[in-house]
């Protein structure tokens, strides 16, 4: 049975080959690329010591901690069974049960393909069965765990919404379907979870238990007209496209691919059709599994305008949206183009996004091969998901912070968290071989530099990769056994940072390498033993970020360096670090480990020892710099310190910070409302609340002055609104376009000592006027006084 991943580069080789590639790809010429590519499967390739076998190491452990019976807790009980393990804590606690279950069992299947475990195998297997059983006691082809909740806070059965929604009573704001938490995100999970089950090994059961979960959902959608189904997808839906796109490749049922085209979110996708860069304000992470389905259904029919628009996406995240390590988005959300300068945060970079965008990457690739896709993926895979996992742990972060001196906040593995990131750290570490090799017809492409054994069935080869990179830059490919003699290439990439300066050889010598979209191509009759190595120059460099080229980052290959800043357990609280000099890179030595560096002069306020990023697990790490002339420094160091003392002030006096209008703050400070809507502005995130509504939410006190503060932007129109902390009023509040335009302005309320006496704890309430607003508000923070 062929992997989910070999059917899906199979058909994009197939229907694309003649329509996209250029005359000579088509012909049989091994000195260029070929046509139709596919990754070799996870099953022929077997890691050799490094970082990335520690994290499949690591991520299998987890995978055998966390037990099944828990993840299948709501899934029994909902349907009606007996469940048999306590339910997990964190998210598995609320509505969004269940999406966690679904990364699990594609982990499980992943995980098995890269080790050959059978307890891998056995535990999908048994998920797969009590799937069926929990869906059999339904009787109406659903299954799932999410919940519903309430108005009076009780959660149940999630089930409950879609007979509403059947009857136009849809309720969709964001992340919030009708009081269930982005149900049809977690069904897509359960959705892929089962798909890969079937692909792994050709369990029948999953393919059974897809197929009923699809016609509940087509029914579903068949009773909503275009207005009310696009009412219901401004909710999260997750990559469900994908998931009944990849429904129609396994069954050639078309009605599958029916529901797969009407999942399809006119607001986001039309403007990227268009290739219009609207993605500003946009919730990231949202959006990308959206393009992955399009560029599935675009594999299985030729629709030119869906490959439009998932290339166009990859073009503008990758190029305009991304920060140095390849994520994206701040506080989960796309800022304007070319901003990234300004929003160097403690929340950057959510784990799930680069994962998606990962997958997009292949199916790209898959259309038409170019290093310069690999370069990207090469980079976020290094320097993002390699930094997501813990490997002392096991944990998983949910953003990777890039503001100076943050803390990578890592899960606690199998207790309390069960965030998005925790499910997409299960699957993104269970295969760390998946997309390093791909091959065609006679040619075998190296796209990752990761040290394995591969079993290349095709030409009946058996070779290795040997190689430190990229602490080194020499990687070398061995052909260890070959059944049978015969001319074929090997096309070594070649990054986009040192074209031009890759030396290629075979046994040692020179080997006339062809080059052709970024990969140096050998081609010639191979014989057991012959050895193709390719050495890469490892020079540092710096790049600054899209848009601003007075902020910075250092690499060295496809490595981020970061500052080295101290342990986590120590706090820290200096000024962010900038470099000021004429030629910086000059005052770099190289210190005794691989790929590190000490400073000499350049660094302000004092020098810096430079580190690989990804391996700051426990450790404080500057990656951004603001840099200077020596002219430039001496006018601007009074300002820019001044600056950043304030900054660092303001966090220090934080007790607690609310950033209103995002999913998981709003979630951790017990957020409540009603006629209250999130909304984004000016790269900010918010919320208000609408005449007859209000929202509230919980806020962290302690003993002596506070001060409430909240940011408002200055060019409102008039309003007028109440703010209580336990329902006593602190405030009344105005605003109009009056006040400060055109920049947000915080405005600070002085709590009464008597109201946070002896409390750990408080609710901030924000309420209209008749027939006004309250806010937008973009974020509230409580601030001790100053003394």
């Amino acid at each position: 049975m062929r992997t989910r991943r070999e059917l899906l580069t199979g058909a994009s080789g197939t229907l694309l080959a003649e329509s996209v590639l250029p005359a000579f790809a088509r012909a049989a010429d091994t000195t260029r690329l070929p046509a139709t590519l596919s990754p070799l499967p996870l099953t022929a390739i077997r890691l050799r010591p490094s970082d990335y076998a520690r994290a499949v190491e690591v991520n299998h452990r987890a995978l055998l901690q966390l037990e099944p019976d828990r993840l299948l807790h709501n899934f029994r009980k909902y349907a009606g069974l007996e469940p048999k393990g306590a339910l997990y804590g964190g998210w598995e606690s609320d509505t969004i049960a269940g999406h966690t279950l679904g990364h699990y069992l594609s982990a499980l299947v992943l995980t098995w393909q890269q080790t050959d475990d059978p307890e891998m195998r056995r535990r999908a297997d048994y998920i797969v069965a009590e799937l069926a059983e929990a869906q059999a006691k339904r009787g109406t082809g659903y299954v799932g765990a999410l919940g519903r909740k309430r108005k009076d806070g009780t959660i149940v059965d999630g089930e409950e919404i879609f007979p509403e929604i059947m009857r136009g009573e849809i309720k969709s704001g964001g992340f919030d379907l009708n009081g269930a938490w982005s149900p049809l995100y977690t069904v897509h999970k359960v959705f892929a979870g089962l798909l890969d089950v079937h692909a792994g090994w050709g369990n029948p059961q999953a393919l059974q238990v897809t197929l009923g979960l699809a016609a509940y959902f087509e029914k579903v959608f068949a009773a909503l007209d275009d207005a009310q189904m696009q009412q219901m997808l401004g909710c999260e839906y997750g990559g469900l496209n994908e998931s009944f796109a990849e429904l129609y490749a396994r069954t050639r049922d078309a009605r599958w691919m029916v529901v797969a085209k009407r999942l399809y979110d006119d607001r986001v996708l039309d403007p990227l059709a268009a290739r219009e860069d609207k993605l500003s304000n946009l919730h990231a992470n949202t959006q990308v599994p959206k393009l992955i389905g399009l560029a599935r259904i675009h594999e299985l029919t030729g629709d030119a305008r869906d490959a439009t628009a998932a290339r166009f996406f990859w073009e503008r995240v990758t190029g305009h949206h991304s920060y140095v390590i390849g994520g994206n988005a701040d506080r989960e959300y796309f800022s304007a183009p070319d901003s990234i300068a300004q929003h160097i945060t403690d929340q950057t970079c959510e784990h799930c996004n680069t994962y998606n965008m990962l997958k997009l990457t292949s199916h790209l690739f898959g259309w038409q091969p170019d290093g310069a896709l690999f370069d990207y993926y090469e980079r976020a895979h290094l320097n993002h998901v390699m930094a997501q996992q813990n490997p002392k742990t096991g944990g998983f972060t949910y953003m990777t912070p890039l503001m100076s001196g943050a803390e990578r906040g890592y899960s606690q593995p199998a207790e309390d968290a069960f965030w998005c990131c925790v499910g997409s750290g299960l699957e993104s570490h269970a295969k760390h071989g998946e997309a390093a090799f791909w091959q065609g017809e006679h040619a075998l492409l190296v796209n990752l530099y990761i040290p394995a054994d591969i079993d290349w069935k095709a030409q009946g080869a058996k070779l290795s990769l040997d190689t430190a990179y990229p602490f080194d830059g020499t990687a070398t490919l061995k052909v260890d056994r070959l059944a049978r003699a015969g001319k074929f290439a090997i096309a070594l990439r070649v990054p986009g940072w040192a074209a031009g300066k890759a030396v290629v050889t075979v046994n040692g010598k020179p080997a006339g390498a062809t080059f052709d979209r970024g990969y140096a191509i050998v081609s010639r009759n191979w014989k057991a033993g012959d050895a193709v190595a390719i050495t890469l120059p490892m020079a540092l460099r710096l790049e600054a970020t899209p848009g601003d080229d007075s902020v910075v980052a250092l690499l060295r290959g496809p490595m981020v360096l970061a500052g080295d800043l101290g342990p986590t357990t120590t706090p820290w609280s200096a000024a962010d670090p900038a470099l000021v000099g004429a030629d910086l890179l000059a005052a770099f030595t190289p210190a005794a480990e691989p790929a590190v560096f000490e400073t000499r002069g350049v660094v302000r306020p004092g020098d810096l020892r430079f580190v690989p990023f990804y391996r700051q697990y426990e450790r404080r790490s500057a990656v951004y710099f603001k840099r200077f002339t020596e002219a430039q420094w001496k006018v601007e160091e009074a300002a820019f310190l001044a600056e950043q003392a304030r900054l660092k002030d303001v966090a220090a006096r934080s007790v607690d910070v609310m950033h209103l209008g995002e999913m998981q703050p709003e979630r951790d400070h017990d957020l409540r409302s009603e006629i209250s809507y999130p909304v984004s502005y000016r790269g900010r995130q918010g919320r208000d609340a609408r005449s007859g509504g209000y929202f509230d939410f919980t806020m962290k006190v302690k003993p002596g002055p506070l001060l409430l503060q909240a940011t408002y932007w200055g060019g409102e129109r008039d309003r007028t609104f109440d703010i209580l902390v336990d329902d006593v009023k602190i405030a009344t509040q105005q605003l109009n376009d009056k006040e400060q335009p055109g920049k947000f302005y915080d405005v600070a309320y002085t709590l009464p000592e008597a109201l946070t006496k002896g409390k750990k704890s408080v609710r901030v309430r924000f309420v209209p006027h008749d027939r006004s607003s309250a806010g937008p508000v973009f974020g509230v923070v409580l601030l001790a006084a100053r003394s």
